[in-house]
């Protein structure tokens, strides 16, 4: 714990570096001392169009001046309108709006257990994959798959089996007749980056038609262009009976969707809700984001720039102790040394570049779809510095 958080008024939750951020633009962030730094971690994946992009900031000031907040129970013209554009792109039929993406995951929870009720004859057990992140509150606790959080606040919400990610003998061998659902992310973002075959993939849509059972698929990290095309699961050319959205749908602006199919619009009222779900200010900000996103086809540039950084790591990997160069679009990772991730990260900051480090030995980069290949170069500098600095005085102690 550092002495800023010793000072703050500030619940410990997580190390923080010791600088406060002030402003952002585009690919950049400002701390309060006017250093600059180049974004590539896009707030975890949430900065889609980049620091306070003129679209949300238009979005929010004309909304606020018209409507920001009247009720769940009542429709507004945002919200209508938002959710005939998200359901349009998606070619899912309803949405629920939420705040965050763990919000939206209990949302497909809740909905998948519903079916379970009303189809299933009471099934309620949902099956997840080992690695898998899906959110903090109890009942997403309980879907991920990390080990280390298998005890952490017990009793957790039972109901949930975890199999091995790209094992269709494991999750053909977990489904019985409690099982309501399978819920996965395409891309095990917070695991480290770690793709779904397509062959899994495909299997799970057949178990899960095979069943009458629900397939989720968790597109919080990989919606909205992230992975080079608008939803991850467009890779797969398979279609879910739920897709959760989060972190890049609101560009910074706290939101998240849960969408599903006509057949699958099952609460009854009081159900399923919250006091800000779909409020006014946040659809407005949603519906010009996914104009953005279409209008200028940020998902290719995703593609496009994804590509062009792999290919660039790559040829890092070559000079220095870099392996499995892996991801889709702008969800990429690499590994290191076990221990040196940390480092990495702490040398880039301290040279104006941020980066994430899910686990000790990944480095993930999830920059904004914005980001062109100058950008990418820039990184390229500040990296192979933190590279070269960290390994000669590793050569130097040994």
């Amino acid at each position: 714990m550092n002495e800023l958080q010793k000072k703050s008024n500030l619940l410990y939750i997580t190390e923080r570096p010791s600088v406060t951020m002030q402003k952002g633009k585009g690919m950049y962030i400002w701390d309060t001392n006017d250093k600059r730094y180049l974004d590539f971690s896009g707030g975890w994946a949430v900065n889609s169009l980049g620091h306070s992009p003129d679209a949300v900031s238009h979005a929010l000031i004309s909304q606020a001046d018209m409507l920001i907040h009247a009720s769940p129970a009542f429709y507004t013209e945002p919200l209508l309108s938002y959710a005939a554009a998200l359901t349009k792109a998606s070619g899912m039929d309803k949405v629920f709006f939420a705040s965050s993406g763990a919000e939206a995951n209990e949302s497909a929870i809740k909905l998948a257990r519903k079916h379970g009720a009303v189809h299933l004859n009471g099934a309620s057990d949902i099956i997840t994959l080992t690695n898998s992140f899906h959110g903090r509150t109890l009942a997403t606790m309980s879907a991920t798959g990390k080990a280390h959080w298998q005890q952490l606040f017990a009793p957790k919400v039972d109901g949930f089996k975890h199999v091995e990610a790209n094992n269709l003998d494991a999750c053909f061998a977990a489904v019985n007749n409690e099982t309501c659902a399978i819920m996965v992310e395409l891309v095990q973002g917070e695991g480290g980056v770690h793709v779904l075959s397509e062959a899994f993939v495909y299997g799970l849509r057949k178990i899960c038609d095979a069943y009458g059972i629900l397939l989720i698929f968790d597109e919080i990290q990989t919606g909205m262009g992230r992975t080079g095309k608008l939803f991850a699961h467009k890779h797969y050319e398979i279609k879910p009976d739920i897709i959760t959205l989060g972190k890049g749908i609101g560009a910074g602006f706290p939101l998240s969707a849960m969408l599903t199919m006509s057949k699958y619009d099952l609460f009854e009222a009081g159900e399923q809700g919250g006091t800000y779900c779909g409020s006014p200010l946040a659809c407005a900000v949603g519906e010009a984001v996914l104009n953005e996103l279409l209008e200028n086809n940020w998902a290719h540039n995703a593609a496009v720039q994804g590509q062009y950084l792999q290919q660039a790591l790559g040829e890092l990997a070559t000079r220095y102790p870099i392996s499995s160069v892996r991801g889709k679009g702008l969800l990429l990772a690499f590994d290191v040394p076990h221990g040196d991730a940390g480092k990495l990260v702490s040398s880039c900051m301290e040279n104006g570049l941020i980066i994430n480090s899910p686990n000790p030995a990944t480095i993930r980069l999830s920059p904004p779809l914005i980001v062109n290949r100058e950008h990418i170069d820039e990184m390229l500098l500040v990296l192979e510095l933190a590279f070269g600095k960290l390994y000669t005085m590793a050569a130097q102690q040994g």
